[in-house]
């Protein structure tokens, strides 16, 4: 099955409680299906998504009415103001609430077996997700949210400049290596404007 594949992990899950994790995952959800409605992504769209532990998979069906380029338009930049208003209401003293996600979209063929997703494509998105580079970036940026694109997206859509999405914020700053083939990264932080700067104290110390 062709699938549009859009991954998020929380930035340091393992440096949180337990508790504090059951908020966090619960939070990830909500925000992500809000992040879907504001896109114009109804669940007809996509499967039921996929738990990850620290994260969340969601596989996007093919759909003339919802082309690709509406998750770097739209999609990505709507999660982003989520995550940025939920921050800003964190005070100081809770910082383990803070919520900062890694996410990735990648496109290609994707198996199910009665069990569970998988494919190359799938090893493609979660190695860029996963790829140190892409959490040092994180790490050290601003920004509530940072997007790895894969090289497929970025030569099939975000080089050509469709509306809302400017090629110049993307840079090919990961590479991973999956089975024998090498495979690009593009790295984006949406800008947040209007929202106060939430840095978590492990970010300010690096």
């Amino acid at each position: 099955m062709h699938r549009s594949i859009l991954a998020v992990d929380i930035e340091d899950s393992t440096r949180r409680t337990n508790t504090v994790k059951e908020e966090l995952r619960h939070l990830v959800y909500q925000l992500v299906l809000e992040a879907l409605g504001i896109a114009g992504i109804d669940d007809h769209y996509y499967d039921p998504f996929t738990d990850r532990g620290d994260g969340v998979l969601v596989l996007v069906r093919p759909a003339d009415e919802f082309p690709k380029p509406l998750l770097i338009s739209c999609l990505i930049p709507a999660l982003a103001r989520l995550l940025a208003a939920h921050n800003s209401g964190i005070p100081l003293t809770e910082q383990p609430r803070v919520l900062r996600l890694r996410a990735v979209i990648h496109a290609g063929e994707v198996h199910y077996d009665g069990k569970g997703f998988f494919g190359e494509d799938l090893d493609v998105a979660f190695r860029l997700l996963d790829a140190p580079r892409f959490k040092a970036q994180l790490r050290t940026a601003t920004t509530p949210l940072a997007l790895v694109a894969s090289d497929y997206i970025y030569q099939s859509i975000i080089r050509h400049g469709y509306a809302g999405i400017d090629d110049g914020e993307f840079f090919p700053l990961v590479t991973v290596t999956v089975g024998d083939q090498r495979r690009k990264g593009w790295v984006h932080l949406p800008r947040t404007a209007g929202y106060p700067v939430v840095i978590p104290a492990q970010a300010q110390a690096c």
